[in-house]
Formats: structure tokens, sequence, C-alpha cells
């Protein structure tokens, strides 16, 4: 067993009960290749309701500042997660990025880039889009709908993959892209709230 399953196991044992998550779609998620995951965030815990959800070990970009708590940020790198520092243009972030995506793997993000403070969906950054743009991944729209309350009811939906054709043959760029990965999310959580 691998750590990251190891702790897969005991996140889903600490939080399944306690959230009620109901997971909606997961067929969603394509079986082998790239896939870019991309999420509303409204609470520090999304990353854990993704993760424990997916069908598919993911590779979260995870805030700089993450990586250097002790035992945190061993934790951390050993889920798959790597640093990206906020605020500016991390090119090493961004090539690790597509790199996960390269070699086939699930790439998590939180385009929003933030937690929304409200609860409603953000604007979206052109990272998602720049990832979507430059790799041939799957890009699948993820819905988490709270809130986070011990013993209510937490959702996470998956979106059918994002037909990209259109996209391309429109030449949009980055920050057009995240528009379209950003409105997919924006109706899961309006279909299923």
């Amino acid at each position: 067993m691998t750590f990251y399953s190891f702790a897969k196991s005991l996140v889903n044992l600490a939080l399944k009960p306690v959230y009620r998550i109901e997971v909606i779609g997961k067929e969603n998620i394509p079986s082998e290749g790239g896939v870019l995951l991309c999420a509303n965030h409204i609470n520090n815990m999304d990353p854990l309701a993704v993760g424990i959800t997916s069908v598919r070990p993911v590779h979260f970009m995870a805030k700089d500042e993450l990586f250097s708590v002790p035992v945190i940020g061993t934790i951390v790198r050993n889920v798959n997660a790597f640093p990206v520092k906020r605020g500016m243009s991390d090119r090493e972030a961004l090539r690790k990025g597509l790199a996960v995506l390269k070699e086939g793997h699930v790439l998590g993000l939180f385009p929003e880039g933030t937690r929304s403070k409200t609860g409603e969906i953000g604007k979206g950054q052109a990272g998602a889009g720049f990832f979507a743009l430059r790799s041939d991944a799957h890009i699948v729209p993820c819905a988490i709908i709270g809130p986070y309350k011990a013993f209510g009811k937490l959702k996470v939906v998956y979106g059918k993959p994002i037909e990209m054709e259109s996209v391309r043959e429109n030449k949009m760029n980055a920050e057009q892209t995240t528009d379209i990965i950003m409105n997919e999310i924006q109706k899961l959580i309006t279909q299923y709230k």
C-alpha cells in the first residue's frame, strides 16, 4: 500500500461520516490519460474532499509555505502535492503541472486560487486555462457544494469532460478558457445545490 492510499483511507474514515459526503459523477473522470480536475474552493478541506472522492490519485499544487511546516510538509509532499508560489508566475510549478498531465496523471486545481469567503464561485485565474491549452488532458469540472457542517451533507460533483475542440478552433486565450471552465463548475453548482 502506498502512503497516498493509506492517507486516503485514513482521511476517508475521518471525513465521510462527519460531513456525509455524497459523490456524484465520478464515472466522468477518465480512467486513463492526463486529467485536469478543476474545482471551486470553499474551504481548506477541499483538497481532502476531492482527494478521497476521486477514483484516481490527484496531484495538487499547494502553497509553498506548507512545505516548510514540520510534519505537514512531509505529509503534503508524500501525497503527490508540489509547491506553488502564490501571487506570481511560478514557472517551475507550471512546468511540474504540465509534466504531471503529460505523464498521464490527474492534476487537481482550484482556479480561483483562494477560498471564496461567501461560498459563491469567484473569478478563475488564467492558470487553469494555461494547463488546458498546453496539454492534451481531459478537463473535468468539479463542484464542491457545502457548507462543511458536522453531520450536514457535502456534495462533490464531477461533471463530464469539457469539449476543448471549439476552444482551440476559436483560438481562445488562457483567461477565456478558464472562464469556460468556471462556467461549467457554476452549472454543476446550480444543478446540484
